[in-house]
């Protein structure tokens, strides 16, 4: 079973920024989806940001302009990078890999798609 782990998260006011990782502890083929996924305390957990396996990209439309997600395929490492952060983005985020092959963008964001998941960065943006 293929290991995530993320880092990058921490403690940030609002306006600011964290750039998220998430390497895997094996080969992702290119052509499968990764993506980012948050929840927050009582809340369920919803689609941030996903990239299918011809690199077409999708974004929750609370994160659209100030998130941005990408892959090296070659570090089978996946990136969230968050700019102008707000306080409603204060949660859990997991990164999340589909392993189909040629996954496309109609798995991206579904919280039911992903068949591995990381323990979770914590992001905190403060007001």
């Amino acid at each position: 079973q293929v290991q995530l782990v993320e880092s990058g998260g921490g403690s940030v006011q609002s306006g600011g920024s964290l750039r998220l990782s998430c390497a895997a502890s094996e080969y992702i083929h290119s052509s499968h989806c990764m993506g980012w996924f948050r929840q927050a305390p009582g809340m369920e957990r919803e689609g941030v940001a996903g990239i299918d396996g011809d690199g077409r990209t999708r974004y929750a439309d609370s994160v659209k302009g100030r998130f941005t997600i990408s892959r090296d395929n070659a570090m089978n490492t996946l990136y969230l990078q968050m700019n102008n952060l707000k306080p409603e983005d204060t949660a859990m985020y997991y990164c999340a890999v589909v392993r189909i092959y040629r996954c496309t963008w109609t798995y991206l964001l579904n919280p039911a798609s992903p068949d591995a998941w990381g323990q979770g960065t914590q992001v905190t943006v403060s007001s």
